[in-house]
């Protein structure tokens, strides 16, 4: 058992002062530290510095690890330029990613502060980063294919990728499904898939409505996607509406990524069914595809949370960063509410969200925490200041115990 006695907590709902914590795995009792020293008299006593402050740690729900030798290579500033880049260098930047590339991804998430995170996985190329990794996970694998007479060998190779994942036996470590996108799974495949996740009760996550592209060709078989199809595939038409598509998840609430150009329709569609949205904000605006739209989000009453994408549309994997670029992106939205909106985005909303007990400083959460040390005691808007100051990191706990991050 250890006790640690912040000057300030951030759970992060609520902001306090005066009380410590007693944990080991888990967090056990919140209260006045003499009360827990009288509670727990052999317990250890974590000496901390000045201004401590304490939170949760940090949940990235949607990182693609794969794709982290990319620095320049791909083309922004379009979807359809970035795809092409993808297609052509995607080889060079899958094989130029080893263990060791994918490894130091993991280790820069952590040194941010992040705690947990969910991976999305093409090729199962970063299933052993992510089996050894100090963060928990949930290990997405992913699942694409719109041609019908090849979705019998591209789900056998799903399914060797889930069952390789579902083989992986330690603590903190989850196996899920994606489904790429509407444009991109034949919906035999996506039904196949998430029946495994119902039956298996997985996790799921998908993109959807990322693009213009996507809205044009899901609607009416036109736009920028025509040509691609046509050319790569041999395929004039998209095998899924977008009502389509998102039908075939009722029942099942799934982390749908990115949400962009959606319509008022499918936004009471994903509140009906508890769906919840992943933002990247660095992401949407790398690839030319406009800011989501929070506020009509909240007015639905959908669920969201903030997440960095993969290195293939990002330049880093920061949730603090991520964070303070949606304060600057959302400029309408007020800002200490939003603030606060997506620190609980990236704790309690996205343990919630991936079925993990962590995300909250709270009696019986695992105790995944940060201890950062502040410039001045905090006022009212210190959800704003942590996204503005780079507040240093001074230690990393995950499942009670202090993780050692390399300078």
């Amino acid at each position: 058992m250890k006790i640690i006695n912040p000057d300030t907590i951030l759970s992060p709902v609520h902001q306090s002062s005066g009380s410590a914590i007693a944990f080991d795995k888990t967090i056990h009792a919140i209260g006045p530290l003499q009360e827990l020293l009288d509670t727990y008299p052999d317990a250890e006593l974590i000496d901390l510095p000045r201004n401590s402050l304490l939170m949760p740690g940090l949940i990235n729900p949607h990182v693609h690890l794969e794709f982290s030798a990319n620095r320049t290579e791909l083309t922004y500033g379009g979807f359809l330029p970035w795809l092409y880049s993808v297609i052509e260098q995607r080889d060079d930047l899958v094989n130029g990613c080893s263990i060791d590339c994918i490894n130091s991804a993991v280790k820069d998430m952590l040194k941010c502060g992040i705690t947990a995170f969910g991976a999305v996985s093409s090729y199962g190329l970063d299933l052993e980063a992510a089996a050894t990794a100090p963060q928990k996970v949930v290990f997405f694998n992913e699942l694409i294919g719109s041609q019908a007479q090849m979705a019998d060998a591209l789900f056998g190779d799903f399914i060797s990728r889930l069952n390789a994942s579902e083989a992986v036996d330690r603590e903190g470590f989850h196996s899920g499904i994606a489904i790429h996108s509407p444009y991109s799974v034949h919906p035999i495949l996506i039904k196949k898939a998430l029946q495994i996740a119902k039956d298996k009760n997985l996790v799921t996550t998908a993109h959807f409505m990322e693009s213009l592209a996507e809205r044009e060709w899901l609607d009416k078989n036109e736009g920028d996607f025509k040509p691609f199809f046509n050319d790569f595939l041999k395929q004039n038409s998209a095998v899924n509406s977008a009502e389509e598509f998102l039908e075939l998840f009722r029942g099942h609430s799934t982390l749908m990524t990115h949400v962009i150009h959606t319509n008022d329709k499918e936004l009471e569609i994903l509140h009906r069914d508890g769906h919840t949205v992943i933002h990247c904000p660095v992401s949407n605006r790398l690839l030319g595809n406009g800011a989501i739209d929070l506020d009509a989000l909240e007015k639905h009453s959908v669920k969201w949370l903030c997440g960095t994408d993969g290195l293939s549309s990002n330049y880093k994997l920061d949730l603090f960063e991520e964070m303070k670029i949606a304060l600057f992106m959302h400029s309408e939205t007020a800002l200490a509410p939003l603030a606060s909106r997506l620190l609980e985005s990236v704790t309690i909303n996205a343990a919630n969200a991936l079925g993990l007990n962590c995300g909250e400083i709270a009696v019986g959460k695992d105790a995944d925490m940060l201890l950062l040390e502040l410039d001045s005691e905090p006022n009212e808007q210190l959800p704003l200041h942590l996204l503005l100051q780079h507040y240093p990191i001074k230690k990393i706990f995950i499942d009670g115990k202090v993780v050692k991050t390399e300078e």
